[in-house]
């Protein structure tokens, strides 16, 4: 919870509309997935995200949000019949 509130609260602060969507969806994800990564597993991605794109700080929220979609994808991708 103080996460999302810390993540919240640099998403206002840099001036983003829908913050309540945008911080809810982690929730959701949860609900509407049978496989979700663990929060440590988003962060450790998000990390990775902001290092590729140069370390420069103000896009928290979004890498965290691209890292959370990315795992949720790779977890719940229906493996093709060989």
């Amino acid at each position: 919870m103080k996460k999302r509130q810390q993540m919240k609260s640099k998403a206002v602060a840099a001036g983003k509309e829908n913050v309540d969507h945008e911080v809810t969806s982690s929730r959701e994800t949860r609900a509407r997935f049978k496989k979700v990564p663990s929060l440590e597993e988003i962060g450790r991605r998000a990390h990775q995200i902001y290092i590729e794109r140069g370390g420069t700080p103000g896009r928290e929220l979004d890498d965290w949000l691209q890292a959370e979609r990315e795992l949720v994808e790779k977890l719940n991708a229906t493996k093709e019949p060989k």
